[in-house]
C-alpha cells in the first residue's frame, strides 16, 4: 500500500509543480490508485471518470464491478480546496442525499460518507509542499487511508424486503436522473437533434400538447425507472440496464423503443451512470418476493399500488398533488367492480356477470389498472365458483385478454399497470405468454385524430399503439366503462373533438351546454372543461352509441348541484334510464360535516368531495330512474361501509329532477315554479358588471385620497425594477405589467389629482383610488364605457 501511495503522491505532486494543472489533470493517478488497490481475490474494479462542465450531473468518478454492482462514487475537487465549504455546498447535499456511499476528495484529503454521514476522513499529503516547495510531499496515514478505502470498496446495496424502501431509493436516483442528467442533457442538445432531444418532440407532438422539456424530463425519468423495474420482474439472475431490453415483451412496443436506445444504444455518459445505478439497486432487490407475497399469499396491501404512492411521495409531493395522482381506495374499487357486477346479472340478465363472453370494459383513465385487475379477480372468482377451475385459462385467454381495455397517457402507470396485470395473470395460474398482452394502451382518451407513422427512431410503435386504441375509440361497442377520471379544474385536454364531445349533441347525445331546447346562459362555464366532466361525457357517449350499457366512476361531485352543469344532468337523465348516486362528501372545500356535526372525512387525500355514481342504459328502454343517497363520516368508517355494500343492499332515496336545475341531490323544488315567478336579479339590476379589477389591491386601493396621491407620484417616476420592489408586485402578468400601469399614469401630462375616486372596495367598505378609465393599466380592467358613469359615485 505504502508503494502505491508513493507513486500516487509523485504522480498529483508533479502536476501541481507543471503549474497550470486542471482538476481533470489529477484524474488519470486517482484511476490507477483505485484500480491498483487490492480489493479481494476474485474481485474486479472498474473507474469511470465523468467530466462535466456544470456543477450538474453525477460526481466525477463511479466505482463498480462493471456488471451490476456499483461500490461507490467520488467527487473531487482540485487540490488545495476547502472541503468543509464544498460540504455544505448544494451539489455535495444533492449527492449525499441519492448516493449512499461517497468520496470527496481534493486529491490529499479524502472524506467517506455513508448515507449521507461522515464516516472517516483522512489526509495522506501536504498540497502546500507540492505547491510552495515544489517536492513531492511525504506520505502520511498510510493504515487510516487502507481503512478507508476498505470501508469504501467493502459496500453492497442492502437486500431490499418492502415495497416501501425500495420505492424510497428508487424514488432519490429517479429525481437525479431527471433534475440533473434528463434536464441537463436536453439544455444541452440542440433542437431535433441528439436521441433524448428526439424523444422529447415526439411525446410532445404526438402525445402531450404543451409538454415542457422539465415536463418531459419528469415522464422520461420515471419511464425508465419503471421500464427496469418491470424488466426487473422478469430476471431471475443478476440484472443491469443492458439486460433490461430482453426482458420487456415485445407487445409493449413503447417500452421497446424506450430500452433500445437505453440498453443498446450509445447513451450520455452521464445518463449511463445513473441508470446503471437504479438497475444496481433493483438488482439488490428481491422484487418477486415482494409481489409474490401478495399475489399469491394476498398478504399486505398491494404492493404495487403502496410502491407507487410511496415513489411519488418521495419523489415529488408537489407534482403528485398537482396531478391529482390519487390512487383509488381498494373499497372504493371493490364497491364500483362489486356494483357493475350486479348490474349485469339483474338488468342485462347476463348470468355470469363480468365472467359473461358478450362483456366488453374499458377504464378510460387506467393508472395502474386497480378497476381492470379488480374486474378481472372477479370475473375469474365467479367463473370458478360456477364451473370449476378447469376452464379459468380459456376465460382468461378466450375472454378477459380480448375483451378488457384501458387507456394511460402517462408512460410510468402505463408500464407499471402491464407489470400489474402480468403478475395477478400469473398469481390466477394463467401466465402471459410470448404474443400475449393486457389490452392497455399509451393514448390520450380525449384526443380522436390518429397518430400518423413517425419517423423518429426508436418510436415508430407510437403510431401503431394510437392505431389500435383509436380502434376501440371510434368503433369497438363496449358494454362497462368504470374508473377514476382525473379532475383537474380547467382542463388542458381542450381540442376540436372534445369541443364537439361536450358542445354538440354527438351521435343523438344531448350537448352539455343546452338545458331544456336552450344554451345554458353561462357567462362562464368553466368547469364543464373539467377533465372529469370529459372522461364522464366521453363515457356517456360510447354507452349511447352503443345502444346499452353501464358507467361506474368515482368523480368530482360538484356536477350533482351546481347550476352549471344542470345541462350535463339533463344529457344523463336522456341518455341512461338509471342512475345511482353516493356522495361520498369528504369536501373540506366547503368545510362539510356530517349532519350531527362530527367530523367528515374525503375517502382520498384531496379537498374537493367525490361521488360514486353508476349509470345504466338497457336496449329499447325509456325514462330515467334517479336514486341518491348520502355517506358522511370519517375515512375508515366509509370504507368499512363500502366493503360491506354493493349496489344490492343500499338503502338509496328515489329523486325527482325538475326543471330547470335537474339536481342529483335531494332538494326541496316544490315552491320553485313559484321563486322562478320573482323578478330575475338582472332584471332588478338590469346594468351591471363584473366591475374593476386591479390585480395589484395593495398598489392601487387605499383608506385616503392622500395615500393614493403620494402612491401614484411616487411609483409613477421610479424606474421600473426599483418600482416593483419598493412596492413588493412580483413578477409581471399577461395583463397587468409594472410598465403598463406607469404607462397610463404618465399619459396626458402624467398623473392628475382629479382622478383620484372613492372606491366601493367592499359592501360599506369606502375607499380611494386612482382611476384612468384604461384597462391593462394601472388597472388590469376598467369598467365598460357603458359603466363607466356609475364607478366612482
Amino acid at each position: 500500500m505504502k508503494r502505491l501511495l508513493s507513486a500516487y503522491l509523485k504522480d498529483i505532486a508533479e502536476t501541481t509543480i507543471q503549474g497550470d494543472a486542471r482538476e481533470e489533470s489529477y484524474y488519470s493517478a486517482l484511476e490507477t490508485l483505485l484500480e491498483q488497490f487490492p480489493v479481494g481475490e476474485g474481485k474486479t474494479v472498474q473507474v469511470t471518470t465523468l467530466p462535466k462542465q456544470t456543477e450538474a450531473g453525477n460526481p466525477d468518478f463511479r466505482v463498480w464491478d462493471g456488471k451490476h454492482h456499483i461500490v461507490g462514487y467520488i467527487e473531487a475537487k482540485p487540490p488545495g480546496t476547502n472541503l468543509d465549504r464544498i460540504e455544505t455546498s448544494e451539489q455535495l447535499t444533492r449527492y449525499l442525499q441519492t448516493f449512499p456511499n461517497v468520496i470527496l476528495t481534493d486529491f490529499y484529503e479524502f472524506r467517506l460518507y455513508r448515507d449521507g454521514e461522515l464516516v472517516d476522513q483522512v489526509a495522506i499529503g501536504r498540497h502546500f509542499i507540492a505547491k510552495k516547495i515544489k517536492t513531492t510531499p511525504p506520505i502520511e496515514q498510510v493504515e487510516n487511508f487502507e481503512n478507508l478505502l476498505g470501508k469504501f470498496f467493502s459496500f453492497s446495496l442492502p437486500r431490499v424486503f418492502s415495497a416501501e424502501e425500495l420505492a424510497i431509493e428508487l424514488a432519490k436516483r429517479t429525481r437525479f436522473l431527471r433534475d440533473q442528467v434528463v434536464a441537463e442533457e436536453l439544455k444541452e442538445q440542440k433542437k431535433g437533434k441528439g436521441d433524448i432531444s428526439g424523444f422529447y418532440t415526439a411525446f410532445k407532438k404526438y402525445l402531450i400538447a404543451g409538454l415542457t422539456e422539465e415536463q418531459f424530463a419528469d415522464l422520461y425519468s420515471q419511464t425508465i425507472s419503471y421500464g427496469l423495474f418491470a424488466a426487473r420482474t422478469r430476471a431471475d439472475g443478476d440484472f443491469n440496464r443492458k439486460l433490461a431490453f430482453d426482458y420487456i415483451p415485445p407487445t409493449i412496443g413503447i417500452l421497446r423503443d424506450v430500452f433500445r436506445f437505453i440498453s443498446l444504444g450509445d447513451l450520455p455518459k452521464q445518463m449511463e451512470v445513473i441508470v446503471d445505478d437504479i438497475a444496481a439497486v433493483l438488482n439488490a432487490a428481491d422484487i418477486n418476493r415482494i409481489l409474490r407475497r401478495y399475489y399469491t399469499e394476498g398478504k399486505g396491501d398491494d404492493p404495487v399500488i403502496h410502491f407507487y404512492e410511496t415513489f411519488l411521495n418521495q419523489y415529488d409531493p408537489q407534482t403528485r398533488e398537482r396531478r391529482g395522482v390519487y390512487y383509488t381506495p381498494e373499497p372504493v374499487v371493490q364497491y364500483i367492480v362489486q356494483s357493475v357486477h350486479h348490474l349485469l346479472k339483474s338488468r342485462f340478465d347476463l348470468k355470469d356477470g363480468l365472467a359473461n363472453p358478450e362483456v366488453t370494459l374499458l377504464d378510460p383513465a387506467g393508472g395502474t389498472l386497480t378497476f381492470p385487475a379488480e374486474a378481472i379477480k372477479l370475473a375469474v372468482d365467479e367463473f370458478v365458483q360456477k364451473y370449476g377451475e378447469g376452464a379459468k385459462t380459456a376465460l382468461i385467454r378466450e375472454q378477459i385478454l380480448p375483451h378488457f381495455y384501458a387507456f394511460e397517457l402517462m408512460m410510468a402507470p402505463y408500464a407499471i399497470g402491464h407489470m400489474k396485470i402480468s403478475f395477478l395473470l400469473e398469481s390466477l395460474g394463467c401466465p402471459l405468454r410470448g404474443e400475449d398482452r393486457f389490452q392497455l394502451y399509451l393514448t390520450n382518451t380525449l384526443e380522436m385524430e390518429d397518430i400518423a407513422q413517425i419517423d423518429i427512431p426508436g418510436l415508430s410503435s407510437l403510431s401503431e399503439e394510437s392505431r389500435l386504441a383509436g380502434r376501440i375509440k371510434k368503433e369497438e361497442p363496449i358494454l362497462v366503462i368504470l374508473g377514476n377520471p382525473p379532475y383537474s379544474g380547467i382542463s388542458a385536454n381542450r381540442n376540436e373533438w372534445t369541443e364537439k364531445l361536450l358542445k354538440t349533441d354527438l351521435d343523438g347525445a344531448q350537448s352539455y351546454y343546452t338545458v331544456d331546447g336552450k344554451p345554458l346562459g353561462e357567462k362562464n362555464p368553466k368547469w364543464l372543461q373539467d377533465d372529469y366532466v370529459k372522461f364522464l361525457r366521453f363515457a356517456q357517449w360510447k354507452i349511447h352509441k352503443a345502444g346499452q350499457g353501464i358507467v361506474g366512476m368515482i368523480t368530482n361531485h360538484g356536477y350533482l348541484d351546481n347550476p352549471t352543469f344542470r345541462g350535463m344532468r339533463q344529457s344523463l337523465m336522456k341518455t341512461f334510464n338509471e342512475i345511482y348516486v353516493l356522495d361520498l362528501h369528504g369536501n373540506s372545500l366547503k368545510r362539510e360535516t356530517a349532519p350531527d356535526g362530527s367530523k367528515d372525512e374525503n375517502v382520498f387525500d384531496i379537498r374537493q368531495g367525490v361521488a360514486i355514481a353508476l349509470f345504466v342504459k338497457r336496449a329499447g328502454q325509456n325514462g330515467c330512474r334517479i336514486v341518491h343517497t348520502d355517506l358522511y363520516g370519517q375515512r375508515q368508517e366509509k370504507y368499512a361501509w363500502l366493503k360491506a355494500h354493493d349496489l344490492s343492499n343500499v338503502d338509496y332515496q328515489e329523486l325527482q329532477p325538475k326543471t330547470p336545475y335537474y339536481f342529483f341531490v335531494p332538494r326541496a323544488t316544490g315552491k320553485i315554479q313559484h321563486y322562478l315567478a320573482w323578478l330575475k336579479i338582472n332584471e332588478i339590476f338590469p346594468v351591471n358588471s363584473v366591475g374593476i379589477v386591479t390585480a395589484r389591491d395593495k398598489l392601487t386601493i387605499h383608506w385616503t385620497e392622500e395615500d393614493v396621491w403620494n402612491t401614484v407620484l411616487n411609483f409613477s417616476q421610479l424606474d421600473e425594477e426599483m418600482a416593483r420592489q419598493a412596492y413588493q408586485l412580483g413578477k409581471d402578468a399577461r395583463d397587468w405589467k409594472v410598465g403598463f400601469a406607469q404607462k397610463d399614469l404618465n399619459r396626458n401630462g402624467g398623473p392628475n389629482r382629479e382622478k383620484v375616486v372613492p372606491v366601493l372596495y367592499r359592501p360599506f367598505d369606502v375607499r380611494y383610488t386612482y382611476y384612468t378609465g384604461k384597462s391593462r393599466g394601472f388597472f388590469v380592467y376598467a369598467a365598460s364605457q357603458s359603466h363607466a358613469s356609475h364607478v366612482g359615485r
